[in-house]
């Protein structure tokens, strides 16, 4: 008899946990930290898939035949918008005739925003660089969400609530540890301009070899001239990126070694893409942390080796 309503039991339980999957929403979110808001704010509630991994630029991707299959058949679409995705825009258009798709950076303040260099009325697309700017994104994500499933509006809120809670958290650690970069080697040069939003927070002044978009070119006549700035201000770390090639950055260290600077590769930053699934610099909270100790430490500061709650991997 026992055995008889153990079986049941586990019968109800797997049709209820099979129920449960298939009432979840199905959501496809172009870049990871899109992806992050999602699943930080749906829960247990949601399903997401990242299109663009770890490592991969946005500016220059095009969807492939999965990833409209998987689009087509999601119960919402979130996209960053601001030009970000700028080989996609079409392709969301169309697709929003159909279903839930939604540009979650489209709508912020305008003037929250920083102009974009190259496209005449657009604006630059790296809002996740401050975290007090992606709190509004995590907002409209979950707006977003409710509005497909307004039954579950109210967890959907509690857990934005508790998240943008940390992301306050986030940015007060950024202040803190960067505040203790010397005034004069606030200096942060990578690979392309992707750090603006980062230094209108924090004080630093911020270069990129190529433009916002991983699309320009970065001419000789710009690696010359910031050979020559590294080599003036004696700048002696510059950065690399995970989604983009480190060839432009080893021609600026080469460049200042042929003008007699030692110039060192400060570390790695994520820039358009998190760090490795499962990782917690593969999620949002994660990336900024490694982002600003990382920032802090190769530029003179004092940070914690494994950032704001030790998470950070070790030796990085």
């Amino acid at each position: 008899m026992m055995k008889s309503l153990l079986t049941a039991a586990a019968t109800v339980l797997a049709l209820s946990g099979a129920a449960m999957a298939q009432d979840r929403m199905t959501i496809v979110a172009t870049t990871g930290m899109v992806a992050d808001a999602a699943r930080v704010v749906g829960g247990d509630l949601v399903e997401v898939q990242a299109l663009m991994g770890p490592g991969v630029d946005p500016h220059a991707y095009r969807q492939t035949r999965s990833d409209i299959v998987a689009m087509t058949r999601a119960d919402l679409v979130l996209w960053h918008g601001l030009f970000l995705e700028a080989q996609m825009e079409d392709f969301f258009a169309d697709l929003g005739q159909n279903r839930p798709v939604v540009a979650v950076a489209e709508e912020m303040p305008r003037d929250t925003l920083l102009a974009h260099d190259d496209y005449e009325g657009r604006f630059d697309p790296h809002v996740w660089m401050d975290p007090e700017l992606w709190a509004l994104v995590v907002a409209e994500v979950e707006e977003a969400l409710s509005d497909v499933q307004p039954d579950n509006a109210e967890i959907f809120a509690a857990n934005a609530a508790a998240h943008t809670e940390h992301l306050t958290q986030l940015a007060a650690y950024a202040d803190e540890v960067l505040g203790t970069v010397p005034e004069t080697a606030r200096v942060l040069l990578t690979a392309h301009d992707a750090f603006n939003y980062f230094g209108n927070a924090h004080g630093f002044e911020v270069m990129g070899i190529q433009g916002i978009s991983t699309e320009s070119e970065a001419g000789l006549a710009r690696i010359a001239e910031l050979v020559d700035l590294l080599v003036e201000r004696q700048v002696g770390a510059v950065f690399v990126e995970s989604s983009v090639s480190d060839r432009n950055i080893r021609a600026l260290i080469e460049g200042a070694a042929a003008e007699g600077h030692e110039v060192i590769v400060g570390g790695e930053l994520y820039s358009d893409a998190m760090g490795a699934d499962g990782s917690y610099e593969g999620t949002y909270l994660g990336m900024i942390d490694h982002n600003v100790t990382v920032i802090t430490r190769a530029l003179g500061g004092t940070a914690p080796e494994r950032g704001m709650n030790g998470l950070l991997s070790a030796g990085m």
